[in-house]
């Protein structure tokens, strides 16, 4: 169990460092998580993200400030007394094998204030009927949106649009596109 977690951690801290130089939008934790939980390990999905939010400042700061693998020890002994020692190795590791990749400018930090779009799906639903109504019929527009939020945590928001509601939604995108064509 103890070499299936560093595994996963180890693939969790190449994740973060590929979303630090926005090669992806965010770490899925959520799918992550599920994959540590298959192995036996209990963990839920926001202890998870804290430690995925742990790791990344680690990273950023570490990057920003050019920090050597053995200055990273130090920091996370001081920082992390409770920290496991496989999990600082696994970590340092990562670092020492990747961490000089991560590139730190200041208009990049400035400007991750809000999240990035990652995937949209859609499907058209009619419902049939409900406990109020026998034959309702009506039919509706379920979106779900895949979002990274500035620290890497990917989530997915899911919400329904009555066909009037859609076409609105439609027509603003129609707008922003026009808008763009401008550009």
């Amino acid at each position: 169990a103890l070499r299936i977690f560093s595994n996963l951690l180890s693939l969790q801290c190449e994740q973060i460092i590929q979303h630090l130089n926005h090669k992806i939008p965010g770490v899925n934790t959520a799918e992550l998580c599920a994959r540590i939980q298959t192995s036996g390990i209990e963990i839920n999905v926001g202890d998870l993200a804290k430690i995925t939010n742990i790791v990344s400042f680690l990273f950023s700061t570490a990057a920003r400030n050019n920090l050597s693998t053995e200055e990273l020890v130090t920091t996370l002994g001081n920082a992390v007394s409770t920290l496991p020692k496989h999990a600082v190795q696994v970590i340092c590791h990562v670092w020492n094998e990747q961490g000089k990749s991560i590139s730190v400018s200041e208009d990049e930090q400035n400007t991750t204030t809000v999240g990035q779009f990652v995937d949209l799906k859609w499907k058209l639903g009619v419902a049939m009927s409900s406990d109020t109504c026998r034959s309702l019929k009506y039919p509706y527009v379920a979106v779900t949106l895949t979002v990274a939020d500035p620290s890497g945590q990917i989530t997915e928001k899911s919400f329904e649009m009555t066909i009037p509601q859609f076409k609105n939604f439609f027509r603003q995108f129609k707008e922003m596109a026009a808008v763009l064509e401008t550009v």
